[in-house]
């Protein structure tokens, strides 16, 4: 199953409660938690001291929270880039070997892109990064961008809406993939679509505008007194850049201006809340397109047993 929304609706504390009654082990869904040593910034919200367990194969460890475990925190270093091909590569193994010990796999998150590879597979995404192309694009205004993508593949171009037009990083990846598809002949490469052969209930979780941002703004100031501004810092001291990937996440990239000087905390603190608010609002855009989704509003105080109601029946015609 997958528990998806946008930030701030409670996603992690539903699937614990879900995983203890369904018999089931988390996956996260989320971009910013792949990263080793930000912790706080990301809300892995884990107990005290506690340390990563990895099982019998090695590579991929786990957290236990409330005697769940939960996978995919702590990935990756955040000096280095993380990609949605190797978040793919990692989720593919840990829900064949929780669905092989008999247990219910949950994914849960925010960053869309990640649970549409798991559960739509993306054929594109593992067509490698070519830097020297980024590089001779970077500095393309996103009509310039659109413009080439229109020449080297028509369909895709047609195929974007308004946002994806004026999305520049997402139009050097359409790039990307039109110039990897094109071969030195000029012959076009194939791309073997994959099938997930699973069975998959998401359900989505959200609540109205104004409660959303009120939950945002607390946590933000949550994340502020359980001390973001020295995990930052201990980044920074273990030569993670500021122009690295990790630190471009949110509640990271924000303090720059705060330690190098010059500018106060308060300033810092709306900026990021106003950030999260906006991120909130195109995960929404996201997940509103698919129209599978099961959606519940959280300020409900009975929607908890609902969703339980709803994944009892599915889940009990899956094993039935």
């Amino acid at each position: 199953m997958v528990i998806c929304g946008p930030t701030a609706t409670g996603k992690t504390s539903l699937s614990i409660r879900l995983a203890k009654k369904f018999n089931g082990e988390i996956i996260s869904a989320d971009s910013r938690q792949v990263y080793k040593g930000m912790d706080i910034g990301t809300g892995k919200d884990l107990p005290v001291g506690a340390k990563i367990k990895y099982p019998w194969f090695g590579k991929y460890g786990y957290y236990e929270v409330q005697g769940i475990k939960i996978w995919g925190y702590d990935l990756a270093d955040p000096r280095h880039e993380y990609s949605v091909a190797k978040y793919v590569k990692f989720a593919d193994r840990i829900i064949a070997d929780i669905v092989k010990r008999g247990k219910t796999p949950i994914l849960t998150g925010g960053t869309g892109l990640y649970i549409r590879a798991i559960t739509d597979p993306i054929p594109t995404v593992h067509i490698p990064r070519d830097n020297g192309l980024r590089k001779n694009l970077e500095d393309r205004s996103a009509s310039e961008l659109f413009e080439i993508l229109a020449t080297m593949d028509p369909i895709r171009a047609g195929e974007m809406n308004a946002s994806d037009k004026k999305n520049p990083r997402r139009l050097a990846r359409a790039i990307e993939v039109a110039t990897w598809r094109i071969d030195n002949t000029g012959n076009e490469q194939k791309i073997e679509k994959k099938k997930r052969n699973f069975d998959v209930l998401t359900v989505g979780l959200n609540a109205p505008m104004k409660i959303l941002e009120e939950r945002i703004k607390f946590r933000v100031a949550e994340r502020v007194e359980k001390g973001i501004v020295t995990e930052v810092k201990k980044l920074l001291k273990s030569q993670v850049t500021w122009d690295t990937q990790a630190m471009s996440s949110m509640g990271y990239g924000e303090w720059r201006d705060y330690i190098e000087g010059g500018i106060g905390e308060e300033h810092i603190i709306r900026e990021w809340q106003r950030e999260e608010i906006k991120y909130a609002g195109r995960q929404m855009t996201w997940f509103k397109k698919d129209k599978r989704i099961k959606w519940f509003d959280i300020t409900d105080k009975s929607f908890a047993g609902k969703v339980e109601k709803l994944i009892k029946k599915w889940h009990n015609m899956r094993y039935d």
